[in-house]
């Protein structure tokens, strides 16, 4: 086991693990470590705890000491060179007429170096434009692309729940979304509503992605076989959150490989009021299955 603290260097951004090398520290403080970038300024997010070694990325650097008040004001004066060198690389890029859009600027700690991030549809030869800022800032320049969604995370904004981007005010990583968890949680299909500011699918799908596996494992899908408390069923539909089916009574069963008539009217039962059986004929599963389908595309 190892000693560790959690240090997260943005808002909502990456948690990194740091020995604090017998240095009393506790959450909530600010405290100077040194990175791959050089050394940087960051909030103490998870006080010392210890985990497994194969937790870890080795070697694991160490905090150099707790932020000081000086370290502070340097710290808030770096905030403020940001805002100058971000409408500097403006500038600059307006004079070179590069077509990308700049998003961020972020000094390290120390000074020795200035992250400029920006998005563009492509490549950009940007070359001439380090040197320029290489001149004017006197240290060393880094222009970092991004994509759509850390640029969303940077900038911020409201979602369609009316709340603060997830990624903005809380969630430390992009995890993968896919269309399959909207399908699962029969959302529409429609991608402006299922899609985040950035234009990606929402993060928010797969907050309740294991919720509804869970209990989609337990309920029958459409086209299955049941037995309900009035006789043998077909499924047409299933409602995860309500653990509940909708089904057509078998009135007559025909030879086998052929369709069975089915009741006009449907019954919603439980999932404890039915028993599952083998699937029905193929035929009358797959007129079902693309009916449902045929339905979530209009």
């Amino acid at each position: 086991m190892v000693t560790v603290v959690g240090i997260r260097f943005k808002k909502a951004g990456k948690i990194y693990y740091f020995d604090p090398d017998e240095i009393t520290i506790e959450k909530g403080q600010n405290v100077i470590v040194e990175t791959a970038r050089g050394v940087e300024f960051g909030e103490v997010v998870v006080g010392p705890k210890e985990i497994k070694e194969d937790d870890i990325v080795a070697p694991l650097k160490k905090v150099l000491r707790v932020a000081t008040l000086e370290d502070e004001i340097e710290n808030n004066q770096n905030i403020e060179k940001e805002k100058e060198a971000f409408e500097i690389c403006l500038e600059k890029i307006d004079t070179h007429q590069l077509e990308m859009k700049l998003i961020d600027v972020e000094y390290t700690f120390d000074n020795n170096k200035v992250i400029f991030y920006f998005t563009a549809d492509g490549r950009v030869d940007f070359r001439e434009l380090v040197k320029d800022l290489a001149a004017v800032f006197k240290t060393r320049i880094e222009l970092r692309q991004i994509g759509v969604r850390d640029e969303a995370k940077m900038i911020g904004g409201i979602g369609p729940c009316g709340k603060g981007l997830c990624c903005a005010t809380w969630l430390g990583d992009f995890e993968p979304v896919s269309i399959k968890m909207a399908k699962e949680q029969s959302l529409s299909l429609n991608p402006t509503k299922i899609s985040g500011i950035c234009g990606r699918l929402m993060c928010c799908l797969k907050y309740e992605h294991e919720t509804y596996q869970c209990l989609r494992e337990n309920l029958p899908e459409q086209g299955e076989k049941v037995i309900t408390p009035d006789g043998e069923g077909i499924v047409i539909a299933n409602n995860v959150l309500l653990e509940s089916v909708k089904v057509r009574h078998i009135l007559e069963k025909t030879k086998r490989g052929q369709e069975n008539k089915l009741s006009d009217d449907i019954f919603v039962y439980h999932k404890e009021q039915i028993k599952r059986m083998k699937c029905c004929c193929k035929k009358v599963q797959e007129e079902i299955v693309s009916g449902g389908e045929k339905q979530a595309e209009e």
